[in-house]
């Protein structure tokens, strides 16, 4: 079975659980990650609330997930968090929906450059050090195709690099974050359910 088989089975799971009064949508685990981290630093348990993080694993398929959570499934209260390239997209399924797309925020470029926007360059590369990936990341620097590019795109672009690397670093990039700096984005989609 291929995963996106799996992530809409989980999410025709998730569907018929009892409690649930809204979800949240994301483009992937590291999104999931740092919504949940956030969450935490703000005293929230999501999941006791009824509140679902669903990462679709890109927005291809957000049709099937408007379809059973939207006005013509659950009827649940929607948001969502995607990247900037993703928003133009999004924006038509939801209208399409027929769901107000006002609970729908956008990252700048992504989640990875808010983030590491909030923290600052030096915050990103403590959360590095945190995670022992700062030697890799001098290394990674170090790439003819890297030498040039701005020490932001390098962070965002060697978060990216090795897999599951993007998800440890939401969570380490949002506990570096003072909560008077959080991203209005991730802000905005939690006050959002």
């Amino acid at each position: 079975m291929d995963e996106g088989r799996l992530v809409v089975g989980a999410a025709q799971a998730l569907a018929e659980r009892d409690g649930l009064t809204a979800v949240v949508f994301v483009e992937g685990a590291s999104d999931h990650a740092a919504l949940d981290a956030l969450a935490a630093r703000q005293g929230r348990d999501l999941d006791a609330e009824g509140v679902a993080v669903v990462p679709m694993e890109g927005f291809s398929g957000i049709g099937r997930f408007l379809a059973l959570f939207g006005p013509a499934g659950r009827d649940l209260r929607l948001a969502g968090l995607c990247d900037a390239a993703e928003a133009w997209y999004v924006g038509g399924r939801l209208a399409g929906a027929g769901v107000d797309d006002a609970t729908f925020h956008v990252c700048h470029p992504d989640l990875e450059g808010e983030l590491i926007r909030a923290v600052g360059l030096d915050g990103a590369l403590t959360a590095l050090d945190a995670m022992g990936d700062l030697a890799g990341f001098g290394r990674f620097q170090r790439h003819p195709a890297q030498r040039e590019r701005p020490l932001d795109a390098q962070l965002r672009r060697f978060l990216g690099t090795r897999s599951g690397r993007k998800i440890a670093a939401a969570r380490a990039l949002v506990d570096a974050l003072p909560l008077d700096r959080v991203p209005a984005p991730l802000l905005a989609v939690l006050a959002a359910v």
